[in-house]
C-alpha cells in the first residue's frame, strides 16, 4: 500500500516547497520508548518528496528550557528557530498519570509565536489507552496558543510488544493506514495555513 501523500496548490499545479513538519519527541525518561515511535513514523515521513522533515527532541532542550533554570540563550534561540521554520508539528507523546510530560510542557510554554496558525498532529503510546488521554490534554493547551489540532491520531497501545529489537512493528497495517490519514489531514491543513500567514500574517 502506497502511504504517498498527493498535495497541490489552489491553481492545482505541484507546490514547490516542500511543507516543513517538525516532529516534537515528548518523553525525556531514560530508556524511554518514544524514539522507537518516532524513529518509524519520521522514517515514513521521509518517503515523502513533498515533506522536509526536522526533529525537536525535548531531552535535548528540556534542560534549558525548564521553569526555574538557568536559561541557555543559544539553545532556546536554536530551538525558536526550528519551530519557527515549520510550518506543521507532530508531537509523539507518551501518557503519564492521564496525561502528558511535563518536560514538553515546558517546551510548549516556554515558546508561542512558533506555534501560532499552524497544525499539530499527534502520535502517542501508552497502556491500554495507548496514549489518547495525553493527546486530549494537549488538544486545548495548543488552542490557547492558536495553533489547530488534527483530529485523527496514530496511537499505540502495549507498543512494546508490537515493535521489534528492529523498531519494526509485527503488524504496520493499522499504523499505516492510520498515518496516512493523519498525514493527509496535517498537509492539507498545513499548505492552507501556510498560504494564509503569506498572504495575511497572523495577528498582523
Amino acid at each position: 500500500m502506497s502511504n504517498h501523500v498527493d498535495i497541490e496548490g489552489s491553481q492545482g499545479g505541484a507546490v514547490a516547497a516542500p511543507l516543513r513538519v517538525a516532529v516534537v519527541i515528548g518523553s525525556t525518561r531514560e530508556g524511554r520508548f518514544g524514539t522507537t515511535i518516532a524513529d518509524w513514523f519520521v522514517g515514513r515521513l521521509r518517503r515523502q518528496d513533498t515533506l522536509e522533515v526536522q526533529i525537536v527532541d525535548t531531552r535535548e532542550v528540556a534542560l534549558s528550557h525548564a521553569f526555574g533554570a538557568a536559561t541557555d540563550h543559544k539553545s532556546r534561540a536554536e530551538t525558536a528557530e526550528k519551530l519557527s521554520r515549520a510550518d506543521a508539528f507532530v508531537v509523539v507523546t507518551p501518557e503519564y498519570n492521564h496525561s502528558y510530560p511535563g518536560a514538553l510542557k515546558n517546551l510548549i510554554d516556554e515558546h508561542h509565536v512558533e506555534w501560532q496558525a499552524k497544525p499539530v498532529g499527534f502520535v502517542s503510546y501508552g497502556g491500554i489507552s495507548g496514549g489518547l488521554r495525553a493527546v486530549e490534554h494537549l488538544r486545548p493547551v495548543f488552542a490557547e496558543l492558536h495553533a489547530v489540532t488534527i483530529r485523527d491520531t496514530v496511537s499505540f497501545a502495549n507498543p512494546w510488544r508490537r515493535f521489534d529489537d528492529a523498531g519494526e512493528l509485527a503488524d504496520p497495517s493499522d499504523a499505516v493506514t492510520a498515518t496516512k490519514t493523519m498525514l493527509k489531514q496535517l498537509t492539507w491543513w498545513g499548505e492552507a495555513l501556510r498560504t494564509a500567514r503569506a498572504a495575511n500574517p497572523y495577528g498582523a
